[in-house]
């Protein structure tokens, strides 16, 4: 492999040619990050009917993935130094494609299976591409970070708002509405194609700044946990709404049509501050402050929701998805605020999102289980309530500026 070198080290936006291919190719990973799975939260109740499972093993559509990205976000990695980071992006993009056609199949077990294909092979985008931005546009992080989950968003919104009419189609059903997502991933997979060629990117071990990093030693870094956790709190939150709030919401009174619109415009209330916070994070001494208002607007468009009450709705969606992006875009700017190197960023990604999305997973199978037991909405909404006090204790830890290793000059 080639040495470690940036590929963009001004701060003017002036782009080579490759830089331009390079984030094409980072815009279209990103936006299959995501739409595979945000589409099936206004769809459960038909594939929960059409495959005759409960709410619990309805829950686990969401929570599969989740898992996935637990088991496989500390290898992604050292996966991508034996394979070269290139290599492995297009690689998982293979992945991702053959598990959302198998996923869309229309049976039980291979509703799971493609789940769990297409969730690991999302592990390696959630893992890597924060330390592709921080290796080839150090000095552009918060912008270049703001691009990547502007487009995750994007996509994500689409995917909750066409999901639900695609599948009353005649022609699709929910196993094509799932299916077409294959398209975009294999579009991704062509536009990343030139990456394999450039050899650029290549995390490795040598870095060009001497730090205490090492696998025993992240382990025991309090900063390192309190991202995790923070990743792990926003990611329960998202996953828990996409996969129920849709359900809230008809029980309601909603057609399932409203409701993944309405879910569509919580993601679409996501996007502009998923560009601004990475931008906004970048230029602070501390991010603390995010972290307070964050919480509020969760805290508000909770109980919004748990009112029940039809028009508060859109301004609860809002909020929660203005607390959303804000949070995501945050979390992920945490990997590089909180490092010194790409190496560095890498393993905390690893750690933050195998760990985090672990502890992410329990939300919509707990949820599930809270409403079947239950009969009603308000004890599973505690989860919610819960996760947004707890991200504060985390935020306001991780919002410190420090770093999880020491530099040793």
């Amino acid at each position: 492999m080639k040495d470690l070198q940036p590929i963009h080290t001004t701060r003017n936006l002036r782009f080579k040619k490759e830089t331009w291919i390079l984030l094409l190719g980072i815009i279209f990973m990103a936006s299959t990050l995501r739409s595979p799975l945000t589409g099936v939260g206004p769809i459960v109740s038909t594939i929960r009917s059409d495959l005759a499972i409960s709410n619990v093993l309805a829950g686990f559509i969401t929570t599969i993935p989740l898992l996935a990205f637990a088991i496989l976000s500390p290898f992604a990695p050292k996966i991508s130094r034996k394979l070269g980071l290139q290599s492995t992006i297009f690689y998982s993009l293979i992945l991702l494609t053959a598990g959302i056609l198998i996923r869309s199949f229309g049976n039980t077990p291979s509703l799971f299976i493609g789940t769990f294909l297409l969730g690991l092979a999302i592990a390696f985008g959630n893992v890597l591409l924060p330390s592709i931005i921080k290796l080839n546009f150090p000095l552009q992080i918060g912008l270049m970070t703001g691009i990547y989950t502007v487009s995750m968003n994007l996509s994500s919104a689409i995917s909750a708002g066409i999901t639900a009419p695609l599948s009353n189609t005649a022609t699709l059903g929910w196993q094509g509405a799932l299916g077409i997502w294959a398209a975009l991933s294999f579009i991704a997979l062509l536009v990343w194609l030139p990456q394999l060629k450039n050899g650029r990117g290549a995390i490795k071990s040598s870095t060009t700044h001497k730090t205490a990093s090492s696998k025993q030693v992240i382990w025991k870094s309090p900063l390192a946990w309190s991202i995790t956790f923070f990743m792990g709190l926003q990611s329960l939150i998202f996953y828990t709404t996409a996969a129920w709030i849709p359900e809230v919401l008809k029980s309601q009174g909603m057609s399932g049509e409203s409701a993944g619109w309405s879910l569509s415009l919580l993601q679409l209330a996501q996007l502009p501050m998923t560009f601004i916070i990475p931008i906004i994070a970048d230029k602070m001494k501390n991010q603390r402050i995010i972290v307070i208002v964050v919480t509020l607007f969760y805290l508000a468009g909770f109980t919004g929701i748990l009112s029940g009450s039809t028009a508060l709705i859109p301004l609860s969606m809002i909020l929660m998805g203005i607390a959303g992006g804000a949070s995501f875009g945050l979390a992920m700017m945490f990997f590089a605020l909180r490092t010194h190197t790409p190496q560095e960023s890498a393993e905390l990604s690893g750690l933050a999102q195998s760990f985090g999305y672990l502890f992410a997973a329990i939300g919509p199978v707990l949820f599930g289980f809270l409403h079947d037991v239950s009969l009603g909405w308000k004890v599973p909404m505690g989860i919610l309530f819960t996760s947004a006090i707890l991200l504060f204790l985390a935020g306001m830890k991780a919002g410190k500026r420090e770093y999880i290793f020491p530099k040793l000059d």
